[in-house]
């Protein structure tokens, strides 16, 4: 199935890269070890007391819902390079500023694009949300409305974008 650009993850090929490391590793070895870890305490005998077995288990399902998260993450990636021209334009992969209805005190400063590609300080909108969306491919000193969600309309005014470095 083919996944049109709006429903698509934007990441670095770093950031691609990474994720899919983690899969491959959660996909084969951790699994290997989990199953070997539920094996060791299935084998101390009754299970209904067996802590360790029940949390062996628990790692398990959490590993498995990473698995999954990942999985579709990666399928619908669109992997690209983080933008290297500062010319003002909104793109995923940039670093944007913006105030609200106008008032230059009221401001935000997020990176448009995917958590997987920003530390953890850093703010992120993707470009399906409302707020990116509406920034996406805007210039600065442009404004853009979008909608909260108590259903009333924001407007926002572009005060600057720049690449990502990190």
């Amino acid at each position: 199935m083919t996944q049109t650009s709006e429903n698509a993850t934007w990441l670095t090929q770093e950031a691609y890269n990474q994720l899919k490391a983690e899969l491959e590793y959660l996909s084969g070895p951790a699994r290997t070890e989990i199953a070997a870890k539920i094996a060791a305490a299935r084998e101390e005998g009754d299970l209904r007391e067996n802590g360790g077995y029940h949390a062996a288990k628990e790692e398990q399902g959490k590993q498995e819902l990473r698995v999954r998260q990942l999985t579709q993450l990666l399928e619908n990636a669109k992997v690209g390079e983080t933008p290297t021209s500062a010319d003002g334009t909104v793109a995923p992969g940039m670093v944007v500023t913006i105030a609200f209805d106008g008032d230059e005190d009221d401001t935000l400063t997020f990176l448009l694009g995917s958590r997987e590609d920003a530390a953890e300080n850093m703010e992120v909108y993707s470009t399906q949300s409302p707020l990116g969306g509406a920034i996406n491919g805007k210039k600065i000193g442009e404004q853009a409305e979008y909608e909260l969600p108590n259903g009333k309309p924001m407007m926002v005014k572009l005060l600057d974008a720049k690449p990502y470095t990190g």
